[in-house]
This record gives structure tokens, C-alpha cells and sequence, in this order.
């Protein structure tokens, strides 16, 4: 039977206060005191996130600081992150991902327009002229050899599309400057890198916001291969049901969440930049130098009284970023290699170890000669599969994609180095990337190569290939079911 109904989704919460409250309620919270922002918070956090089944952290009372103004680590793990997709907490990683495409598919094709509202929380406290200092907040060092104090981790930018109208939410780091200025990141080839472009080549000051305090959903939206043109406010608020609040920037004119903590207002001017970085990112390393970087001069920052930071700061794989993408781009991926025509793909898991990203399993009831191929090529280029990839790994139906183990099995005694392996050249990939050498990042070439691995029993002679010696999966489950209390 189907572990999931359509009734059985349903968004708790709408705004980090009520997902905290969530959190407790399940046992997963714990109040942190004393911390301190320069080395305490970080090396916390580092603790947590490797954790898959560790609670989150609020910390409050931060040497330096008002109590009351804290930071959340570590939402995403255990049994919260269902609760933060709206799913029961009994489902496994595999079954989330699958409960949760089906709804995301159908708010992409039914998003629900964000609604503009006069004030809001976020409203409670306004900062503008000499007043604004974003070292107001307590802003962790969050790794020991970072460039500086990267307030937009868990965070997101709102840009608009200076030609063609429409809004963008895309999480990007930004990295504290000075009391009244921040620099931010941006990949090439992102929405708010493409909307940055335009603003430029016409040497127009680009609008920015950045918010730094909102519920898990509504960030993960903005960290999701949302389609270009589509609002990620009107997908969360589609997942949710009902129109999110937002509030128009006085200065900007682009909407912020009414019930956001933190919200930064300002502008990039052409030319304007700052050192940025290093900054430890998600593939473990620090991928990119310091260079000279785009900067945000603030106009405005808004705050709810006592305001949390959401933080959510990459690690070396598998950690809690590795942990959502992995949920959400699984079942995605999946979606786009089928609607690629690929026929029988029973499953797809974007293993945390490789950020989600670099590498990947895929499962298939073998059709047809070069049937693997296929799969794996579409799935090291498609939408999902294209950006950032590196390894693609194709199985047979009888392997669980998302046991690493199990995956590695089949990749070892099902292939042949010689023969199972295709190569990609000239993939896009990112500066971030630690594999690319210097000399090809120095001149913008932030290509890589990817490896398709056929781990499939050789279809022309699979059904002489030996057996495997494990019981059937009917006796395998009686097996769990009578003897594993062993384990416990």
C-alpha cells in the first residue's frame, strides 16, 4: 500500500518562529547559550551538520550581543526534515523525495502570485542613512579560514529581470563588507548572475535584497532549479496553499517576506566591487580565491524584534546542504531523464558525499541495448543533472540507489574500467570546483569533464552473469522482519 495520500501533505508553519515551534514539538531543538560568534557557533554547526540524525541548535545570549538575537543551525535532518516538505515523519529519504516531486511539479505548473500587504514583522524595526549597520546581528565566522563574516548563508537574494519584468530568489553567499556594505557571490550561468549581467551592460545600479532570516521552505525554494521567469515566492506559496505576504522595498522596489527576521535593501553599482572570499564552500574546499567581487550598498535593513539568523553554511559533503538537495533534486532528476524518454528508470539518488551534485546513482530495468547509455548520458546533462556534475553511476533495478554501499558494490563487480566508462568533455561545471586547474579558471574556462559509469549487468550476456549471493528481496524482508531486533 502507498505510505502517501494526497491529504497527508500539509505545511505547518509560516514563518521560522512557527517552524521552530515545529521542531520542538518533535523533540529535535536545543537552546544553545554563551556561544560566540567567532569560533563557538561555527565549529558547533560543523558538529551538527555532519549528523544526518542530529537536532538543530538555537543560539542565544551571544557574547556581545542582546539576548534575543540569535542564530538557527542545522534545520534539515532527522525527522524535521519532513516536517519542514509537509510529509510524515515515518517516510524514508527515498520516499520523501518521491512524495515531495509530485507537489513541487504541480506548484511550478500552478504557482500561486505572491500577495503585497502594507507592513508586516519584518516591519518592527527599520535602519536607514546612518543608522544602517549590518554588524548589528550576531554574523558567525563560520569556518576558521574564511575571508570575513558571511551573513547570507542561509539566505536569499531578490533580483528582478530589468528586461523582461519578472523577480528571481536565489540563494547566493554574502559576505559582510563594513556597517553598511555586503558583497555576494554568484555562479555563472544563475538567474540572479543573468539578471547582474543585464543591469550591467547597461551600467545601471542593479536593485538588490537580501534576507537572511525566513522559514526552511521557503529557503530551500530559493536553493531549487526553479525554471527561468517563475517566482520561487509563488512556488512556495503554491506548496503552502495560499499567496505568500510580502512587503515592497521602500528603496528597491522588490518584495521581501512580511514575516521574514532580517532583510537587507540596497544596490550594486557597475564597477563598485570589494575583495571577497575565501569562503568554505560546499564541495569542502575553498574552491575560489579571493578576488574582487560585486558589493550591495546598503540603503535599508529591516528586523523583527530579538531576529534569528538562519544559517546554513556549507561543509565538506555529507552535510545538511547535501541533505536537501539531495531530497529535492532527487526525484526531480529522475522526472527529467524519463520525460527525456528514457523508459523504466526505477530510481535516482543525488548522494550527499558528492554534494549532491557530482555524483549520482541511477537505477534501470534494462529495455534494450545501450539503454544504460542513455540514461546516464541524459542524467549527466539534462537540467538538473547538467550543472556541476561529475559522476553518473547506471544500475540495475535489483541495487538501492541511495545506499552508497549498495551502489559502490555494483559499480565495482558489475563494470569494467576499459569499457564501462564514457566521457564527457567540456561539461558545465563551476569556479568552485576544486578539480579544475588554475590556468582554465584564470581565464573563465569553469568547464569540467564527467564520467559515465555503465554498472549494469552487460546486457548481450546478463543473464549468464553469476548470481548474486543474497537472499531475494521477499526473503530478505522476512529475514528484517524476524531477526532484526539484533541490530537494535
Amino acid at each position: 500500500m502507498n505510505k502517501m495520500a494526497k491529504t497527508d501533505h500539509q505545511i505547518a508553519f509560516n514563518n521560522l518562529r512557527e517552524w521552530i515551534a515545529e521542531a520542538d514539538k518533535l523533540g529535535e531543538l536545543r537552546h544553545v547559550e554563551g556561544a560566540s560568534w567567532e569560533e563557538d557557533i561555527g565549529l558547533a554547526t560543523e558538529l551538527l551538520q555532519h549528523d544526518e540524525n542530529a537536532p538543530c541548535a538555537l543560539f542565544d545570549d551571544i557574547p556581545g550581543y542582546p539576548k534575543g538575537y540569535r542564530v538557527l543551525a542545522n534545520f534539515f535532518g532527522a525527522t524535521r526534515q519532513n516536517m519542514t516538505l509537509g510529509f510524515p515523519t515515518n517516510l524514508s529519504k527515498v520516499e520523501l523525495s518521491e512524495a515531495f516531486q509530485p507537489r513541487y511539479r504541480e506548484a511550478i505548473a500552478n504557482p500561486i502570485p505572491y500577495q503585497v500587504v502594507e507592513d508586516g514583522p519584518v516591519m518592527e524595526n527599520v535602519m536607514e542613512g546612518d543608522d544602517v549597520n549590518v554588524l548589528k546581528f550576531p554574523t558567525p565566522k563560520w569556518h576558521e579560514a574564511d575571508g570575513g563574516r558571511y551573513i547570507g548563508t542561509g539566505s536569499f537574494n531578490v533580483t528582478r529581470d530589468p528586461e523582461e519584468d519578472w523577480i528571481n530568489v536565489g540563494t547566493y553567499r554574502v559576505m559582510i563588507q563594513d556597517e553598511k556594505t555586503v558583497g555576494f557571490y554568484i555562479s555563472p550561468g544563475k538567474h540572479g548572475r543573468i539578471h547582474r549581467q543585464k543591469y550591467m551592460a547597461d551600467d545601471e545600479p542593479m536593485p538588490v535584497v537580501v534576507v537572511c532570516g525566513v522559514d526552511p521552505l521557503t529557503f530551500l525554494m530559493s536553493s531549487t532549479e526553479v525554471p527561468y521567469g517563475v517566482c520561487e515566492y509563488d512556488v512556495a506559496g503554491a506548496l503552502r496553499g495560499k499567496a505568500m505576504d510580502v512587503v515592497i522595498g521602500k528603496h528597491t522596489g522588490l518584495p521581501f517576506p512580511a514575516e521574514a527576521e532580517i532583510v537587507i535593501e540596497g544596490f550594486c553599482h557597475p564597477g563598485n566591487t570589494k575583495p571577497e572570499g575565501p569562503f568554505g564552500e560546499w564541495t569542502g574546499f575553498y574552491g575560489s580565491p579571493v578576488h574582487e567581487g560585486p558589493v550591495i550598498d546598503i540603503k535599508a535593513i529591516y528586523h523583527r524584534n530579538d531576529p534569528i539568523l538562519l544559517g546554513c553554511p556549507p561543509q565538506r559533503p555529507p552535510e545538511e546542504q547535501a541533505r536537501y538537495r539531495a531530497v529535492v533534486r532527487s526525484a526531480l532528476l529522475k522526472e527529467q531523464i524519463t520525460q527525456a524518454g528514457v523508459p523504466d528508470v526505477t530510481a535516482v539518488w543525488c548522494h550527499e558525499v558528492g554534494g549532491s551534485r557530482m555524483f549520482t546513482g541511477v537505477s534501470i530495468k534494462q529495455r534494450y541495448p545501450g539503454h544504460a547509455t542513455q540514461a546516464g548520458h541524459i542524467a549527466a546533462q539534462c537540467r538538473v543533472g547538467g550543472y556541476a556534475g561529475k559522476y553518473v553511476v547506471v544500475v540495475d533495478d535489483d541495487i538501492d540507489v541511495s545506499d552508497l554501499g549498495d551502489l559502490m558494490w555494483a559499480m565495482v563487480f558489475r563494470s569494467d574500467p576499459a569499457t564501462s566508462i564514457d566521457i564527457i568533455n567540456n561539461a558545465w561545471s563551476t569556479g568552485l570546483d576544486p578539480s579544475i586547474p588554475p590556468e582554465q579558471k584564470a581565464v573563465g574556462n569553469f568547464t569540467n569533464s564527467r564520467a559515465v559509469i555503465d554498472a549494469c549487468r552487460p546486457y548481450h550476456w546478463r543473464d549468464q552473469y553469476p548470481k548474486v549471493n543474497m537472499p531475494d528481496p521477499e526473503v530478505w524482508a522476512k529475514a528484517k522482519e524476524k531477526w532484526g531486533y539484533l541490530l537494535k
